[in-house]
């Protein structure tokens, strides 16, 4: 088969899983290492993709994600004859079951062995003391995680509860003044979306303890979810 993927995350899966099937990635895929060498051709953003040069790409299959990729660019892309695949990931079991529907229904691979290891790998996460937590995922202007996101299901399994679930949005727009004020134990700040860096985001929350995790571990839903709980515990206890 021949694919192009929308999706940083589902790139690495494919990539990981079926080196070669790829045919086009976005701009912003950047795994695996070796991605470049497998000859898939850049096809624009995941918000601005090149329709016409993925349509001339004669992919058997188009992965997108509802949340990631605009549905008038999907739209575009059924317009042009091309089957679309849209997953829907809204917490972690989700994010199993997505994977699963891709690699093995959709593309006909056996499943692979990183996705076992990354079930067994959150199975096996026991949370520690409960932490209530802010949890940007911008600035200019701020914005954080709100309900009913994977990011915000795999906190909560570590024992981090953000203080946004209950918000009617999924990431609200909220005045630094009152995250500022937000009676909390800690700041999580990613790496993406936002590149938050400790000289570009804690000097908002004087005060506050600060968690600089890994973006791919917390957002991404692919290989990197074998090694996530580790490395985002990691990074949560050199916060605290």
């Amino acid at each position: 088969m021949r694919v192009v993927s929308l999706v940083p995350s589902l790139t690495e899966a494919v990539a990981v899983t079926a080196p070669g099937l790829l045919v086009g990635v976005t701009d912003w895929c950047t795994h695996p290492a070796d991605l470049g060498r497998q000859g898939a051709a850049r096809v624009g953003g995941t918000k601005n993709p090149d329709v016409a040069a993925i349509a001339a790409l004669r992919p058997d299959l188009v992965v997108a994600n509802e949340e990631e990729n605009r549905a008038p660019d999907l739209a575009a892309l059924r317009a042009a004859g091309l089957e679309v695949l849209v997953t829907e990931v809204r917490g972690l079991p989700q994010a199993f079951a997505e994977l699963d529907r891709l690699l093995v229904r959709a593309l006909g691979l056996a499943r692979p062995r990183w996705l076992d290891e990354a079930e067994a790998a959150w199975a096996r996460v026991e949370p520690g003391r409960e932490l209530r937590a802010v949890v940007p995922v911008w600035r200019r202007p701020w914005m954080v995680l709100g309900r009913d996101t994977f990011a915000g299901d795999l906190l909560a399994r570590l024992g981090v509860h953000h203080m946004y679930a209950g918000h009617p949005e999924r990431y609200p727009k909220v005045p630094l003044a009152e995250l500022a004020a937000a009676d909390c134990d800690l700041v999580v700040l990613p790496d993406e979306p936002y590149a938050f860096t400790r000289e570009d985001g804690p000097e908002a929350f004087p005060g506050r303890p600060a968690a600089l995790v890994s973006g791919r571990h917390l957002t991404w839903y692919g290989p990197s979810l074998a090694e996530a709980p580790q490395v985002l515990a990691a990074a949560l206890a050199a916060a605290r």
